[in-house]
């Protein structure tokens, strides 16, 4: 999302984050985790009946990362989207068939590395996958909630309740949903090589606080989910032509209200009622129903179901569930010892 470019970052590291609840977007997440776990040719990972398990993989080894540093992970699944999100994921089927095209032609060329990036765009989210990683989530003991609709407007929530510390994802959405505090790259931290060139970076975490945004921008949070319109949103992803973050910032300095902001454009400049995109981000569909438990991971229904079922190294998985239950075990024994004091 453009207001990436107007919001001030802080990095962190994980360990700044230990003793800390995290709401993560799993949507989200799990397609960075079929994106980039893949094999040399851009093949995602399979077992031997063909099921996926790309972001079974991701989640189990990074989830139990950030437990063993002290972080309590929830995830939260989307639900049903809004009616005006159908565009966007439209576009994105399309984009995703179009880069199909281009991953098989790559493919059968044998140039690996541009086949390897083409297949990273055509990752896709089924139930069947959502499925198997709620399935596992339960194994591992993290509590998962499925959201009545946007998974990032529910962890938007649960941060701003205080149900959570801060919410997580790779999009800046969470604050439009009125987020105190979002955290980004907490499930891809690491070494990370650009698209086409052979150069690294290393991603580390990046800590965003609502209030200072707005502080330092000197609009309120209905006035940046004004902007966000403007520039475009996951609900008109175009935005208003000619007008970038820095132009609809002075615009709505300029012009306050919502009205005012949309009224200096043509209705016609808009795909859809401006007001319902606003309404999407200020009264968002999300549940207070739900409870949050972290419990000890079940190490051997872990073991059936990811090396039993779905073909995972039982060495490597059993050496990871050790750790992890090592890691809630000693959180465990501190809390109880903490309560006497």
């Amino acid at each position: 999302m453009q207001i990436g470019d107007l919001v001030t970052r802080k990095t962190i590291s994980l360990q700044a984050l230990t003793g800390r609840s995290v709401a993560i977007d799993a949507h989200n997440t799990l397609y960075q985790f079929l994106s980039i776990i893949r094999s040399f040719d851009g093949r995602p990972l399979m077992d031997r009946a063909g099921h996926v398990t790309s972001h079974l993989s991701g989640l189990l080894y990074r989830t139990s990362n950030l437990v063993e540093i002290g972080i309590k992970p929830v995830y939260v699944f989307d639900g049903q989207p809004p009616q005006l999100k159908t565009v966007e994921l439209t576009h994105r089927l399309q984009a995703k068939a179009a880069a199909t095209k281009k991953y098989r032609a790559a493919l059968k060329k044998g140039r690996l590395e541009e086949a390897r990036r083409y297949a990273q765009a055509t990752s896709r989210v089924n139930q069947s996958m959502v499925e198997d990683a709620q399935r596992l989530l339960t194994l591992l003991g993290i509590p998962w909630l499925q959201a009545p609709s946007e998974g990032e407007a529910q962890t938007a929530y649960m941060a701003a309740s205080g149900t959570v510390w801060a919410a997580a994802s790779q999009d800046y959405d969470a604050l439009l949903f009125g987020a105190s505090r979002l955290v980004r790259n907490i499930t891809i931290t690491g070494r990370r090589k650009l698209p086409r060139k052979k150069t690294y970076i290393e991603v580390e975490p990046e800590l965003v606080l609502l209030n200072q945004v707005l502080q330092e921008l000197e609009i309120g949070r209905e006035q940046l989910v004004t902007l966000a319109i403007l520039v475009g949103t996951d609900f008109n992803p175009k935005g208003i032509k000619g007008v970038g973050p820095k132009t609809a910032l002075a615009l709505v300095k300029q012009h306050p209200t919502f009205d005012e902001a949309v009224a200096q454009f043509d209705a016609s400049s808009f795909p859809a009622d401006p007001q319902r995109i606003r309404d999407i981000f200020l009264k968002p569909a999300v549940t207070s129903d739900y409870t949050l438990s972290w419990n000890t991971p079940d190490v051997e229904g872990t073991i059936a179901f990811l090396c039993g079922e779905r073909d995972f190294s039982e060495t490597r998985v059993r050496k990871t569930m050790d750790k992890m239950e090592a890691a809630v075990k000693k959180r465990a024994g501190k809390t109880a010892l903490e309560a006497w004091f």
